[in-house]
């Protein structure tokens, strides 16, 4: 993946991540106004020799020897004998080992300093906490190093910065802990977005298809409200739907200029991916541009068209194959004649051979002498190998792939199909496509004259009545 492919990806995700940002950024502000401040209040103090070692050592030397042992110091400053008395003094209600968590000493490289540092809730008392300290570690320090009772001590502890109550609490820190989580939550959203670009192996654009599939993309289809008669989608002209089956019909065209199509497959890799629906639709966009269609439902394990169009199935292109009956006793008319219906008929055993037969290739030959153009809506291509056959019988197939559905996969498995019994992809469809992703058609009326064109001397209304009368 390249910066465009991420991009694309962030992109094309980018609700998912906005929710997380707003997600783990609304975590960190709860967390940060909802934790108990935490006031840090700080001393510094001078560790020096009071005169000249016992081997009258200079005061290089000494300052030296006080560089040395200061390091040790800080880890003097956690023990119970500085500790306990500075409970006492302040009343405190700690123990040693609580006060401890709370008490800390550093020591600055190259310097003889002690810095005490005291956390505590309340400024005023961090800031004697942290005095207390300091003197009481003065004073353990300098019993320690006094090598008899009688003696002086050579080293002397001074404090000479006090510490005075903070104005700030120094935990929580509100606006690194809310850049942060606005940093964290937006790269958390990212990398969401990119996993699920890398882990997503299904088809979401006209690209991806041309590239695995070698065939032109004839168009794509918006996703249709469910409670919408989806088989009849292009009797609206004005509708997004009627758009990109105008689309479709147009590149189609242009798929073989020289070899006009006249008898098309249309299949899908699964179930589901709206085959049946397109046929229908492409069925009634070509016939609104005054040419004659002949719809077939050559599927004859699911067939469906006829269920979408309410028409009757019990006699049709079974009965054609087997001889029981011709093709004028079994075509019939839907939308006053708008197109041409050759029903399923009785559903066969055997529907592989019967496509695949001498009689099947016939009957594509009678309707196309009848018809400008035939269309065969035929089973899935990965459940069984009946489309693959008849595109074989036929001037080709458009494989129709929905968005977000098909994988990459099932795209190479179906082109595999149509290579190994060498019948023509003439292109692809990618269906339901969500509404904000339309893939190349307009924003709604589009094209000019081809959103008011004359559907035919039949109006909306007429084909859709006639669906009861034929």
């Amino acid at each position: 993946m390249d910066l465009g492919d991420y991009l694309a990806a962030v992109r094309k995700r980018w609700i998912s991540v906005l929710a997380i940002t707003v997600v783990v950024f609304g975590l960190s502000a709860v967390y940060t106004f909802t934790s108990s401040k935490v006031y840090t209040a700080s001393t510094q103090n001078f560790v020096a020799l009071t005169g000249e070692s016992a081997d009258g050592a200079s005061p290089l030397s000494g300052a030296q020897f006080a560089a040395q042992r200061v390091k040790s110091y800080t880890e003097i400053v956690t023990s119970p004998e500085v500790l306990e008395p500075v409970i006492q003094e302040l009343d405190l209600p700690y123990t040693s080992q609580q006060l401890a968590g709370k008490v800390s000493a550093t020591n600055p490289p190259s310097t003889v300093l002690l810095i005490v540092s005291a956390n505590d809730a309340s400024a005023v008392q961090a800031a004697e906490i942290a005095n207390a300290v300091s003197v009481q570690l003065g004073r353990t320090i300098e019993a320690l190093e006094t090598p008899t009772a009688t003696s002086t001590s050579p080293v002397k502890v001074t404090l000479t910065d006090p510490a005075t109550p903070p104005g700030a609490p120094s935990s929580p820190q509100t606006r690194i802990n809310l850049a942060l989580g606005l940093i964290l939550g937006l790269g958390l959203g990212i990398a969401w977005a990119l996993l699920r670009e890398t882990l997503d192996t299904t088809v979401s654009t006209p690209a991806e298809i041309e590239e695995l599939t070698n065939a032109p993309s004839l168009g794509a289809v918006v996703a249709i409200d469910g409670k919408q008669n989806r088989a009849l989608a292009a009797l609206d002209a004005t509708s997004l739907n009627s758009e990109g089956y105008r689309t479709i019909r147009a590149n189609l065209q242009f798929v073989s200029v020289d070899d006009p199509i006249r008898a098309l497959v249309i299949t899908s890799p699964e179930p589901g991916d709206g085959k049946s629906t397109l046929a229908c639709n492409l069925a009634i966009t070509i016939a609104q541009s005054g040419k004659t269609v002949c719809l077939v439902e050559a599927d004859l394990r699911r067939p469906r068209i006829t269920e979408y169009l309410d028409l009757d199935a019990s006699q049709g292109l079974t009965d054609v194959l087997s001889g029981q009956r011709s093709l004028d006793d079994t075509l019939q008319p839907w939308g006053r004649g708008l197109i041409t219906l050759l029903p399923p008929g009785p559903i066969p055993p055997n529907p592989s051979e019967l496509l695949g037969s001498h009689q099947m290739q016939t009957v594509i030959g009678d309707l196309k002498s009848r018809f400008d153009i035939v269309i065969l809506d035929s089973s899935p291509l990965l459940a069984v190998s009946d489309a693959a056959i008849l595109s074989s019988r036929a001037d080709g197939a458009i494989l129709v792939v929905r968005h977000g559905k098909t994988s990459t996969e099932d795209v190479g498995i179906a082109v595999g199909a149509f290579k190994r019994v060498n019948a023509r992809l003439l292109g692809t469809v990618l269906n339901a496509v969500p509404a904000k992703r339309r893939y190349g058609y307009g924003d709604g009326y589009g094209y000019g004259q081809e959103s008011q064109e004359q559907t035919s001397p039949k109006s909306v209304d007429d084909a859709t009545r006639s669906t009861s009368e034929a």
